[in-house]
């Protein structure tokens, strides 16, 4: 924030010195350039107000270290009159809006390396990573953010995600030694030696929930809920093939009307980085979304327009 500030120039400094002879001709004396140089400054000065830092550092399983400036938190300051919601420190909430971001704007690579052929969309990339195959798209990577939160905190029970059979795999199971094979029509649990609680297996796991699920599976697994309510962690999603999801990371309240605003991210096909998008509606926003704006029509993303009762939450 930059703000003027204005020295007065009735600003006087009484200066004594000794009585000269009077004459015609004025003479400059050191007090004379003394009272212009304090003049000088009766002309705005611009000063720069520092942004509050966030100093927080939460752990994010996949990254060995990581910078605090590039959090998301620190990058993307909320628009004039808007204040971020409170959240509990470490819920789910608070870990999504410390997510590390990649430095600077760079573009969004496919699973295989390549670029994506669409780098109009984002407002920053997600530090998060990518298997080199084709499956953490879109639900998958909402259900990969929600399983990290989980896995690093030890709340094993809550990672359990359907297949599109409906059948409910959960990760608990599999750390015990045991893995989900489909069989027809059928998912059959087995003896798994490599199935355990390390992160290894943990992220292969998750590999086997991106096969087997999808947009169709995690709507039904996920509650409605109203536009007001939103919160970071809350799933904006449209079942179905083709379908989509973007996660909501990140809440702001404006303080004089209550109008929220909200920040999203998202993968997309084929498999690529996980990344917050533009708002195309309202360059002035961007890349916070409105909800009175979304209300009144349908959320249009930069790739996706999904309908305005398409927010939904996680039961736990």
């Amino acid at each position: 924030m930059v703000k003027k500030i204005l020295f007065l120039s009735s600003l006087t400094i009484v200066l004594n010195g000794c009585s000269q002879p009077t004459n015609d001709k004025t003479e400059r004396t050191s007090e004379d350039a003394l009272t212009d140089s304090i003049h000088e400054f009766s002309d705005p000065i611009e000063v720069v107000e520092e942004q509050s830092f966030d100093s927080t550092r939460l752990n994010y399983s996949w990254l060995e270290d990581f910078e605090l400036v590039n959090t998301l938190v620190n990058r993307i300051d909320v628009p004039d009159g808007f204040e971020r919601m409170d959240y509990e420190t470490g819920s789910f909430a608070d870990w999504l809006r410390h997510l590390p971001l990649k430095e600077g704007v760079p573009d969004v690579l496919l699973y295989n390396g390549e670029t994506k052929w669409n780098q109009d969309a984002h407002h920053a990339v997600v530090d998060l990573d990518l298997d080199n195959r084709d499956l953490q798209q879109c639900a998958d990577a909402v259900m990969r953010l929600k399983a990290e939160y989980h896995y690093q905190n030890n709340q094993f029970d809550r990672i359990h995600f359907n297949y599109t059979s409906g059948d409910n795999v959960p990760y608990s199971k599999w750390a015990s030694g045991k893995k989900p094979v489909v069989s027809g029509r059928d998912v059959v649990w087995r003896t798994c030696s490599s199935c355990d609680d390390s992160y290894d297996s943990f992220r292969k796991y998750m590999l086997s929930i991106f096969n087997y699920a999808g947009t169709a599976s995690l709507e039904k697994e996920l509650n409605s809920k109203s536009w007001n309510d939103v919160s970071a962690g809350d799933v904006i999603i449209k079942g179905g093939s083709p379908g989509h999801a973007v996660l909501v990371l990140d809440v702001a309240q404006n303080v004089t009307t209550g109008d929220k605003v909200f920040l999203i991210a998202q993968s997309y096909m084929p498999a690529q980085q996980s990344h917050i998008l533009k708002n195309p509606e309202n360059g002035m926003l961007s890349p916070w979304y409105s909800i009175s704006e979304i209300e009144q029509g349908s959320v249009f993303t930069p790739e996706w327009t999904f309908d305005n009762n398409s927010l939904m939450e996680f039961e736990d």
